[in-house]
């Protein structure tokens, strides 16, 4: 079974849904069988990097409010997060544009480290207060995770894996996704937001049911077993 997520890094409410879609995995008996491809969106592909903006004064400005009203919202969700088991730092959180980092999850999908470096990026952003748009910072998450200092680097300072990040966000408004995190099973079902594991862990069920292969009784018909049994 494939699940594909479309997310961006600076969405709260991914990172919460990672952990909530974690939990149905975890309580899922064929878990072994799930794959997870991490697809690109950015909320915010246009952003420009403004020194020493808070992340609360990004908020008010993109929400039509003050940095006092942004701060506000950001503790709220700090709260959500907490139930889950996260630590949202906000006041330290830099907020940055979020192509490059897209661009090393897909270097991370070349070498199999995909949902691991999803991880990094997240905890980097929302509780260590890491620039992730900075090339330094994500070449040492990187290598945190098992990828190679130079390769991410060379990648990193070319336009490598730009198109596949443009094709994910396309494909996005192709499958009518209208916010993130947003959940594919197979191509078949969807589900958008950050919803309760009970909810991916029924989905999850409904599409193993569906597409296993069905045993048909075999009646008196011979067969013969991988051991060598007839």
């Amino acid at each position: 079974m494939k699940v594909e997520i479309w997310s961006d890094i600076v969405c709260p409410f991914c990172y919460i849904g990672k952990r909530k879609f974690e939990k149905a995995l975890d309580d899922f008996g064929a878990k072994d069988k799930v794959e997870i491809v991490w697809r690109s969106f950015q909320l915010d592909p246009d952003m420009q990097v403004v020194p020493g903006q808070s992340v609360h004064e990004y908020l008010g400005k993109r929400k039509g409010a003050t940095a006092t009203e942004g701060k506000q919202m950001n503790d709220g969700m700090a709260a959500i997060a907490k139930q889950v088991g996260l630590e949202y730092n906000f006041d330290k959180a830099i907020i940055n544009n979020t192509l490059d980092a897209h661009r090393l999850l897909h270097l991370a999908k070349k070498h199999g480290l995909q949902n691991e470096m999803k991880e990094r990026l997240f905890a980097a952003y929302y509780t260590e207060g890491k620039n992730i748009g900075d090339t330094e910072t994500l070449v040492s998450l990187a290598v945190e995770v098992g990828l190679n200092a130079e390769e991410t680097k060379t990648t990193l300072q070319s336009d490598a894996f730009t198109n596949d990040v443009e094709l994910d966000q396309y494909e996005a408004q192709q499958v009518g996704v209208q916010g993130v995190p947003f959940y594919v099973f197979n191509k078949k079902y969807a589900v958008s937001g950050a919803q309760p594991p009970e909810l991916f862990k029924e989905v999850l069920e409904k599409v193993w049911e569906e597409e296993k292969p069905e045993l048909v009784n075999s009646g008196d018909a011979g067969f013969c077993t991988i051991d060598g049994n007839c």
